[in-house]
C-alpha cells in the first residue's frame, strides 16, 4: 500500500467519505488543483469532484479561489488534523450526552455470564470491579505475571479506602512482590496455587470476589507468537447467579481455612 492509500484510509476511519479523503489527499499532493486535475489525481469521478469539494470547505478542509477555472486548495496537514480532532471530539461529545440522557433499566444488563477474549479487557473489567468495591475484595493470582500495575494500582486505592482486601499468591517471592505493590493488603501465601493444572493448553492465571457479588475468573493460553501470552475470562456480575453462587461458596471456605493453609502476611 502506497503512503498516499494508507493516508486516505486513515483520513477514512476518522469519519471522511472515500471520496473526501481521496480528494484531500490528492490536494495535499499537488499543492493546489482544479476539479480535472483533482480527479485525475485522486482517481475520483470529475462530477463527482465538485460536490465533495463542497464538503470538505464546509469541513474547513479546503479553500477556493474564485477564478475561472476554479482551483482549490488544501489547508496545512496541522490545521486539518486539528479540525477532524475537533469534529470527531464533537461527535464523541455528542453521543455521550444523547446516551447518558437514556434511562437505565431497573435490572442491570450485566447480571449472567459474559465472556472475554482479550487480555487487556480483562485487566480493564478487573480494574472496573476493583473501583466499585465497597466492603471485601477476595484475589487469587496463580499466574502473578497477569497482575500488572493497572491491577496493583486498584488493589491499592481499594485498600486505602477501608476495603477489606485480601490476596493469595502461590509463593514467598510472590508474597514480599504483593506486599511491596499493595502494602494495605492482606497477602498469604497459598501453596495450592503453585500446583493448578493445564485444561486443554490453558491454565488459571486469577480469579476475583468483589463484595462477594462480582466475579471474574480468568485463565491464559500461550501463543503461537514468542513472548506472547493470551488471557481470557469470564464474569457475572448478579448475586444471586448460580456461578457467582458457586465462586462465593469455595471462596468463603478458603477464607474459613486458611490459617491452616496459607501462611498470613501479618
Amino acid at each position: 500500500m502506497s503512503d498516499a492509500e494508507e493516508a486516505v484510509t486513515a483520513l477514512e476511519e476518522l469519519g471522511l467519505t472515500e471520496y473526501e479523503a481521496r480528494c484531500f489527499v490528492a490536494l495535499t499532493r499537488i499543492s493546489k488543483g482544479t476539479a480535472k486535475e483533482i480527479s485525475q489525481v485522486a482517481d475520483v469521478p470529475r462530477s463527482r469532484v465538485y460536490d465533495t469539494i463542497e464538503r470538505l470547505d464546509r469541513k474547513g478542509l479546503v479553500s477556493v479561489q474564485q477564478t475561472e477555472p476554479r482551483e482549490y486548495k488544501a489547508v496545512s496537514v496541522e490545521t486539518a488534523c486539528r479540525r477532524i480532532r475537533e469534529d470527531y471530539d464533537s461527535r464523541i461529545n455528542a453521543a455521550e450526552n444523547a446516551l447518558g440522557q437514556l434511562e437505565e433499566p431497573d435490572s442491570p444488563d450485566d447480571e449472567g455470564m459474559w465472556a472475554i477474549t482479550q487480555r487487556e479487557h480483562v485487566t480493564e473489567r478487573v480494574v472496573t470491579f476493583l473501583e466499585e468495591a465497597e466492603d471485601t475484595v477476595h484475589y487469587l493470582v496463580p499466574a502473578t505475571e497477569v497482575a500488572d500495575r493497572e491491577i496493583l494500582a486498584a488493589l491499592e486505592s481499594a485498600a486505602d479506602r477501608g476495603v477489606d482486601v485480601c490476596i493469595e499468591v502461590p509463593t514467598d517471592d510472590d508474597r514480599d512482590d504483593f506486599m511491596d505493590a499493595v502494602p494495605s493488603a492482606d497477602v498469604v501465601i497459598a501453596s495450592d496455587l503453585e500446583t493448578t493444572h493445564t485444561v486443554n493448553t490453558q491454565w488459571p492465571a486469577q480469579l476475583l470476589m468483589v463484595d462477594q457479588r462480582s466475579i471474574i475468573a480468568a485463565g491464559i493460553k500461550e501463543s503461537d507468537l514468542p513472548n506472547v501470552v493470551n488471557e481470557m475470562a469470564v464474569w457475572t456480575y448478579g448475586r444471586d447467579h448460580g456461578f457467582a453462587v458457586w465462586i462465593r461458596e469455595l471462596l468463603d471456605n478458603r477464607l474459613t481455612d486458611r490459617d491452616g493453609d496459607a501462611t498470613p502476611s501479618r
